[in-house]
């Protein structure tokens, strides 16, 4: 298996606790995108963005969620002093409260500012290697190949393709055929994501690298299994969880945000294995850490 894997940055989710523990249990990827950074007018990182992409990782690409040039130059600079080289653009985000500020997929919405935005920021990228994450549309794919035609005006790296457009957020199926003929017509090299779930995905065979979030989160021995490896054993996804519980309660403020985050992992871990419902109902329902390891206990005994 030659296709390079990577790690969708997923918020709240694929941070640098879980990280670790996928590379220490599962073997890593080969490369980690972060979850978003969003430059504003502060000009500075919040304390949460600055921990994540400060834990001398050399498989992370930082990823930046931004529509202003003066922003994005500052994002530059500030990742450079950082020891890093690459970072991610992220036009694929649907959040409503993303689009609204037209960043993310809401960029997409009007491809001349698009082109302005990609002209600007190519100007103050300061030698910093660029790749672009990406959806095919916004409310529709009908000027796809005008928003392909853009990016290829400019030396992106690598262009990962969400063939979704902005309002399926994560429903429905993507669309494959589209992301196949861009492979077959674009010169900028492509990376699929979306959907991939198995070692048996059709993408696997498209002869492009590919990039997996919820898949991976579900099925954390994913691209050992692609790679010809086994599924995760239950002694491997219990230390896996332990792993990731031990570093969120380094640093979360209290039980309840500790609960929430935890709580948000299991909605995806659960599909790990073949866990009781009921057990993991309770452990969405619990109220104190104490609680929640009761619960977790029950399901890995």
């Amino acid at each position: 298996m030659d296709n390079m894997l990577y790690v969708a940055p997923l918020e709240g989710l694929t941070m640098a606790v879980w990280r670790k523990a996928h590379r220490d249990v599962f073997g890593g990827a080969d490369k980690y995108f972060a979850p978003f950074i969003s430059p504003n007018q502060n000009m500075s990182l919040t304390e949460k963005e600055r921990r994540d992409i400060t834990q001398d990782e050399a498989d992370l690409v930082p990823q930046v969620l931004v529509s202003n040039v003066e922003h994005f130059a500052w994002a530059c600079e500030t990742l450079l002093e950082l020891g890093y080289t690459e970072l991610n653009l992220n036009f694929g985000c649907p959040s409503g409260t993303v689009t609204a500020k037209r960043k993310g997929s809401g960029l997409l919405r009007t491809p001349d500012a698009l082109d302005e935005f990609l002209d600007g920021a190519f100007e103050v990228s300061r030698g910093m290697t660029i790749s672009v994450k990406t959806r095919i549309g916004y409310e529709d794919s009908d000027r796809w190949p005008e928003i392909l035609s853009i990016y290829e005006k400019y030396p992106i790296s690598e262009l990962i393709i969400h063939p979704r457009i902005r309002k399926d957020f994560y429903k429905g199926e993507p669309d494959r055929e589209l992301f196949l003929e861009a492979m077959n017509e674009s010169p900028l090299k492509l990376v699929y994501n979306g959907d991939i779930a198995s070692p048996e995905d059709p993408a696997l065979s498209y002869g492009c690298d590919v990039m997996v979030g919820r898949g991976l989160i579900a099925r954390p021995s994913l691209f050992r299994e692609i790679r010809g490896g086994e599924p995760a054993s239950m002694d491997e996804l219990k230390r896996f969880h332990d792993m990731i519980l031990e570093g969120y309660m380094e640093y979360m403020p209290g039980e309840l945000p500790l609960l929430h985050r935890m709580k948000e992992f299991w909605h995806y871990f659960s599909e790990s294995f073949d866990a009781d419902p009921k057990l993991v109902r309770k452990i969405l329902k619990t109220k104190k850490v104490s609680e929640y390891m009761n619960a977790v206990n029950a399901i890995f005994a």
